[in-house]
């Protein structure tokens, strides 16, 4: 049956969105290696307007720990500043009068067992949206009117994807917590 066929494709998409969402965000947990990533969620008013810092600087890093932000219009320099204060990533911005510069500090082990916490709450977000998905499928399939074994077959074959989905945020969790615990 086609509808049948896109209800699952549909729901395989949604769910291999759901996993790409999941990989953006864990890009914003600091590893203790400078990433430009880290700024993502970061912006300033920029004439009126919230504007991510990546969209009004240019970021690159001149050593392991450390990000240099240049933006394009100096004027924005102390909102830069401001934000990277405000925001949660803990770090103290250095301006030099040309740019921002980020020292990224050594974790301790404590704080690299705080974001290993951060990082399961994340991925337990990410479970909870695939089974979401999950949901949604399997009340369509039962709005189909099957006959029953049919209706198994493709509850089952829901529930394939979905275990293959969670394994894959599973293994995406597993990489980035040995990243956070590597020193």
């Amino acid at each position: 049956m086609e509808e049948l066929e896109m209800l699952l494709l549909e729901g395989e998409e949604k769910m291999d969105k759901s996993i790409q969402a999941y990989e953006r965000e864990l890009a914003t947990v600091r590893t203790g290696r400078a990433n430009a990533s880290l700024l993502d969620n970061i912006q300033i008013e920029y004439y009126g307007v919230m504007t991510p810092i990546k969209q009004i600087s240019s970021i690159s890093i001149p050593e392991a720990n450390q990000l240099y932000i240049k933006p394009y219009d100096k004027s924005s320099m102390k909102a830069i500043e401001t934000a990277i204060l405000a925001s949660p990533l803990g770090l103290t911005p250095q301006s030099d009068g040309n740019g921002v510069r980020l020292v990224l500090p050594k974790m301790t082990e404590e704080r690299r067992r705080e974001l290993v916490k951060l990082v399961g709450k994340m991925e337990e977000q990410a479970k909870v949206n695939i089974r979401n998905i999950r949901r949604d499928i399997n009340d369509d399939i039962k709005k189909l009117d099957l006959p029953e074994d049919e209706e198994k077959a493709n509850l089952d074959d829901v529930q394939k994807i979905t275990d293959k989905k969670i394994n894959s945020i599973e293994q995406i969790t597993a990489s980035k917590n040995n990243e956070l615990m590597a020193i």
